[in-house]
């Protein structure tokens, strides 16, 4: 979209415990997306890669800015076609438990009455942040089986964090169910910075320091370089991947 300039950056990182990296993102303006695949390799790497190239393909060919929901519903719908449609050549060649599914969450930018905004769509529990005047906030809203307790009232936030089931997502692309993503739009001038992750950050570091690490890195190629290093450090049980996007003009 013209008018709009933006400084951005991303990092990926296959932890400590795992041998693949199952996680993928892609920052092509106006279009950043992160994929957490699950499924093991060749499942869950797979399917992230599948988002990815749906959502470059977005970005290369061009969509309506005022029709930003449809746009970002039509790749989701591609990406879970293409995914269901690789585990049944799998199935079909003999690998009859063979799985292959991913998260999803993406920014891009859209129009609306005129003015430009930040579109925020996800499935399943990777995140976007925002940053507003220096202060952290979560934008999506976890589709996974801590976040209903949360919500239920059965158990509360600093559980969630640390409870056996965390990693049960509700909501993936490549499930047997078609997913349904959740929308948010957010004016570009009051949120000049936004954030993407996969849970293996968000899992191993709290809001409080992915704020701290955030406010130390001014520049956000160095901002994701930092929150993927902060979570390898803390831990690293999980892949870890981030696009930092700032809108400067």
């Amino acid at each position: 979209m013209s008018g709009v300039e933006l400084r951005y950056g991303g990092a990926t990182d296959v932890g400590l415990v795992r041998e693949v990296n199952e996680d993928a993102f892609l920052a092509r303006p106006p279009v950043f997306v992160v994929a957490d695949g699950m499924g093991g390799h060749e499942g869950g790497d797979v399917a992230s890669a599948i988002v990815v190239e749906e959502f470059d393909r977005l970005a290369e060919s061009g969509y309506d800015p005022t029709r930003g929901p449809e746009a970002v519903a039509a790749t989701l719908d591609a990406c879970h076609t293409r995914i269901l449609e690789h585990v049944a050549r799998q199935r079909a060649a003999g690998h009859s438990s063979y799985q292959s599914g991913t998260t999803a969450v993406a920014a891009l930018l859209v129009e609306v009455d005129g003015e430009p905004r930040w579109l925020v769509a996800n499935v399943g529990d990777s995140r976007a942040y925002r940053v507003v005047e220096g202060r952290l906030e979560q934008v999506s809203v976890d589709h996974s089986l801590v976040q209903e307790l949360v919500d239920a009232g059965s158990i509360t936030p600093a559980d969630a964090a640390h409870h056996p089931e965390r990693n049960v997502v509700t909501r993936a692309l490549g499930g047997p169910a078609r997913p349904e993503a959740d929308y948010f739009l957010l004016p570009l001038a009051d949120h000049p910075r936004l954030v993407l992750c996969s849970d293996g950050v968000n899992g191993m570091l709290d809001d409080a320091e992915i704020e701290r690490v955030l406010a130390a890195a001014p520049d956000p190629a160095q901002a994701a370089t930092d929150l993927v290093a902060a979570a390898v450090e803390a831990g690293g049980e999980d892949n870890a991947t981030v696009t930092v996007v700032d809108v400067v003009g």
